[in-house]
C-alpha cells in the first residue's frame, strides 16, 4: 500500500515538475527529485507485486501445469506491455497537442502515470495476504539472517549476477533505441517518425514474453532462460555480422533488432522474476527477490553509462564498428548469463515453493530455530486449512501418478 501510494504522489510531482522563475536548471532538478522518490516507491512495488504473485500461482485452483505461466503473464508480460504504452502514449499525445505544445506532451506522459497506481492502491484496500505467506512469514519473528546466507548465497549471487549482465544488455538498448532509431531513419528529427519507431521497437516485446509464458511451463524456468539468452546471442551476432546489409534496409534491420529484444523477454525477461521468487523460501522471498533485483538495476545503471563509451570505442555512433560494438558484448554477455545459470542455478519444480518452505522448515530446526514463531497470528485459525490444502495437492499428484 505504502509503495503504491508513493508511486500515485511522486508519479503526479514529476508531471507538476517547475523551477523557481521558470528556471529551466530548476525544472530539472525537481524533475531529478522527483523521479528518484518515485524510484523508492516503484523499488518497493516491483518485489512485493511479484512474490504475490508466485505464492498465488500455487494457490489452489491454479492448474500444476500453469502455475509459471500465470506469473509471468502477471509481472513481465505487464511490464513489456507497460513499455509499449509508454512509447504509443507520447505518439498519441503528439498527434493531439502537435510540435507547439510539446509541454503538454511530457507532462501528460508522466502524469498519466497516476491512473494505475491509483486502480491498484483501490483495488488492494480488499486484498488478503496469500496463503503461504501467513503461514510461513517471518514478519513477527527474528530472522537468522546467517543461516540463510549459508543455505542460499550462492543461489542469491547467481540469480543476481544473471540479473545484473541481463539488465546491462537491455536496458541500454531500450533507452538508447533513440541512437539506433536516428542510424535507420536517416537522421530525421520528425518527432512522429522517431515516437512510432519507438513504439514498434516495443512492440517486439510482446511475442517474447508472451509465447515465453507458454513455454516455461513445459521446458522449466532455468532452461528457458539458458534458451532464450542463446538465441539473443546468436541474433546479436547476426546483426553485428550483417550490419550493413540490414540497415539498408530498415524493415529488416528492425524486425531482426525486434527479435533480438524477443528472445530477451522470452528468457531473462520472464524468467529472473520466477527464478528470484521461486528459489527461496517465502519468509524471506521478499528481501531476497528486492536484492536481486536491486543488482539487476545496477546492472542497468552501469549497462546506461557504458554503452555511449562502449559505441565510441568501436568508432563512434557514426560508424558501423561503433553500432555493432554493442551487440558484439550484448551477445557475449548473454553466453556468459547462461553459462552462469546452467551451472549455478536450481531447476524448479512446480509446488516448487511448498517443498522449499518444508526445507527451510527443517533446516531451521535442525540449526535450533524455534519455527514456531513464524506466521501471522492474526491469521492463525487460517493456516490449518493451508496445511490441508497441501496434503489435498499431495493425495491428487498420487492419484494423478497411479
Amino acid at each position: 500500500m505504502s509503495a503504491t501510494a508513493i508511486v500515485v504522489v511522486f508519479s503526479g510531482l514529476s508531471a507538476a515538475s517547475s523551477g523557481a522563475n521558470g528556471s529551466l536548471g530548476g525544472m530539472l532538478a525537481m524533475l531529478s527529485a522527483m523521479r528518484f522518490l518515485l524510484g523508492i516507491g516503484v523499488g518497493a512495488e516491483y518485489p512485493c507485486g511479484s512474490v504475490s504473485a508466485s505464492e498465488q500461482s500455487e494457490e489452489s485452483g491454479i492448474n500444476k501445469n500453469a502455475q509459471h505461466r500465470w506469473f509471468t503473464l502477471a509481472t513481465n508480460s505487464m511490464i513489456d506491455f507497460g513499455f509499449v504504452v509508454s512509447a504509443f502514449v507520447p505518439l498519441v499525445l503528439y498527434w493531439i497537442f502537435g510540435n507547439n505544445h510539446l509541454r503538454a506532451v511530457w507532462r501528460l506522459s508522466l502524469g498519466l502515470g497516476v491512473i494505475p497506481a491509483a486502480a491498484v492502491f483501490l483495488w488492494r484496500l480488499r486484498m488478503e495476504e496469500p496463503a503461504r505467506y501467513r503461514k510461513d512469514s517471518m514478519k513477527h519473528a527474528r530472522i537468522p539472517y546467517l543461516l540463510i546466507l549459508r543455505r542460499y548465497w550462492v543461489s542469491l549471487a547467481a540469480v543476481s549476477f544473471v540479473w545484473f549482465l541481463y539488465d546491462f544488455i537491455v536496458y541500454p538498448f531500450g533507452l538508447y533505441s533513440s541512437i539506433i532509431v536516428d542510424n535507420i531513419t536517416g537522421g530525421s528529427t520528425d518527432l512522429e517518425v522517431v515516437f512510432g519507431w519507438n513504439v514498434v521497437i516495443n512492440l517486439f516485446y510482446m511475442p517474447g514474453t508472451l509465447g515465453g509464458a507458454f513455454i516455461v511451463d513445459y521446458l522449466g524456468p532455468k532452461y528457458t532462460l539458458i534458451t532464450g539468452l542463446l538465441c539473443q546471442a546468436l541474433v546479436g551476432f547476426i546483426m553485428s555480422g550483417l550490419y550493413k546489409q540490414l540497415t539498408s534496409k530498415i524493415a529488416a534491420f528492425a524486425v531482426v533488432y525486434g527479435i533480438f529484444l524477443s528472445f530477451g523477454e522470452l528468457g531473462p525477461g520472464n524468467c529472473m522474476g520466477l527464478l528470484a521468487s521461486k528459489t527461496s523460501p517465502t519468509a524471506i522471498r521478499g528481501q531476497y527477490y528486492g536484492l536481486a533485483a536491486a543488482i539487476g538495476k545496477v546492472g542497468a545503471f552501469v549497462g546506461t553509462w557504458a554503452f555511449p563509451p562502449i559505441i565510441e570505442a568501436f568508432g563512434g555512433a557514426s560508424s558501423t564498428r561503433g553500432n555493432t560494438g554493442p551487440f558484439w558484448i550484448a551477445s557475449g554477455l548473454a553466453i556468459l548469463s547462461a553459462t552462469t545459470a546452467f551451472f549455478f542455478i536450481t531447476p524448479l519444480s512446480h509446488d516448487g515453493m511448498e517443498k522449499e518452505d518444508r526445507a527451510f522448515r527443517e533446516y531451521l530446526e535442525a540449526n535450533g530455530f524455534n519455527t514456531s514463531t513464524m506466521g501471522l497470528p492474526e491469521y492463525s485459525s487460517d493456516t490449518s486449512s493451508v496445511d490441508v490444502q497441501i496434503d489435498e495437492k499431495k493425495a491428487e499428484a498420487k492419484v494423478e501418478e497411479v
